[in-house]
């Protein structure tokens, strides 16, 4: 496996230790990936793999941005698949967000059904869906990740599952 695969394999690791802990992602550990990522891919690479690690950077950011501009997701986990894809390029990106979307899923029925909120959980979908196609897709009051009263995800843990996926099926 190459050093580029290693380390994003750390950058989300690390992420979702500290996601679990605090419930935030650094931008230090964000930003700092995805420069890391340019500077190494540029260095070793040039040009082409600069290019290559920018177009995973905006495809792991562009994956993530609705959920994030509905105020479903933190900007930290859109951060967090972009620095991602700026270590393992477009497809790499697209593969570890598909991968965490489904992780994604399973710890949010984990978190609420440990919570005894999956009922309420399954109402909510149900009336944001309602609501959306009553007035159009935008952010619903009181189902934002400002204002939400239920369990919050570390999302940092699901994007580290699915990059582990996307890194070992390759």
């Amino acid at each position: 496996m190459e050093l580029g695969r290693y380390i994003a394999l750390v950058l989300v690791g690390t992420g979702a230790a500290i996601d679990l802990r605090t419930r935030r992602l650094p931008n230090l550990l964000t930003f700092g990936g995805a420069a890391a990522a340019f500077a190494y891919h540029g260095w070793t690479s040039g040009a082409g793999g600069l290019g290559h690690s920018l177009a995973g950077w905006a495809v792991g950011i562009a994956l993530f941005l609705p959920m994030f501009l509905l105020r479903g997701m933190g900007a930290g986990d859109v951060k967090l698949l972009g620095a991602v894809g700026a270590w393992l390029g477009p497809i790499g990106a697209l593969w570890s967000g598909l991968f965490s979307v489904f992780a994604g899923g399973v710890l949010a029925l984990l978190v609420g059904a440990r919570h005894k909120y999956l009922g309420q959980a399954f109402r909510n979908l149900w009336g944001m869906l309602g609501f959306w196609r009553a007035v159009g897709i935008r952010p619903l009051p009181g189902m934002t990740v400002e204002d939400s009263v239920g369990p919050r995800l570390a999302y940092g843990a699901a994007i580290a599952a699915g990059t582990l996926a996307a890194v070992w099926l390759k």
